[in-house]
């Protein structure tokens, strides 16, 4: 398996699905499909930090993630938070745990507490401690405010074959 990057953005748009594109495109991973996973690292994958994804393949193509999102309507007040976190086993195997609110320390204490539960649920030995990215936006009077995080799984994948 290649490389698992982790990547966030923010933005704010007139309509929900415009300001989640932009937030998206922060992160780099506009131009995918996103096709939605669970919680499971495999073993044999790479993980990197990198805030935003680097050119994953051709645009319109099938992106495989684990997606952390919050969007607030206009003139709600707080933040859009999104977070994702990830622990690594012995094996190579770990988790992903996203949560999402409008307080950055509660979505943070949520991802790491969904974490310790996932560890207790599975017999594996764990070798690190978990690690927590939030991302965050205010919220804003005449627009959505979108904040995600995004686990993306190696390159894109063509549709259409």
């Amino acid at each position: 398996m290649s490389t698992i990057r982790v990547a966030w953005g923010s933005a704010t748009g007139p309509t929900a699905m415009s300001s989640f594109d932009a937030a998206l495109a922060e992160a780099g991973v506009h131009n995918y499909n996103l096709v939605t996973l669970s919680s499971v690292i495999p073993a044999d994958a790479r993980l990197e930090s990198v805030g935003t994804a680097p050119d994953l393949g051709p645009a319109g193509e099938a992106l495989y993630a684990v997606v952390g999102r919050e969007t607030l309507i206009p003139g709600v007040d707080g933040e859009a938070c999104a977070g994702l976190g990830w622990v690594r086993s012995e094996s190579g195997r770990g988790l992903f745990y996203e949560a999402s609110g409008t307080d950055p320390d509660a979505v943070g204490r949520a991802v790491e507490a969904g974490l310790r539960r996932g560890m207790e649920l599975r017999e594996w030995t764990f070798r690190e401690e978990p690690e927590v990215v939030v991302e965050s936006t205010p919220a804003v009077d005449e627009e959505h405010a979108t904040a995600v995080v995004v686990a993306a799984y190696g390159d894109s994948e063509s549709l259409l074959d």
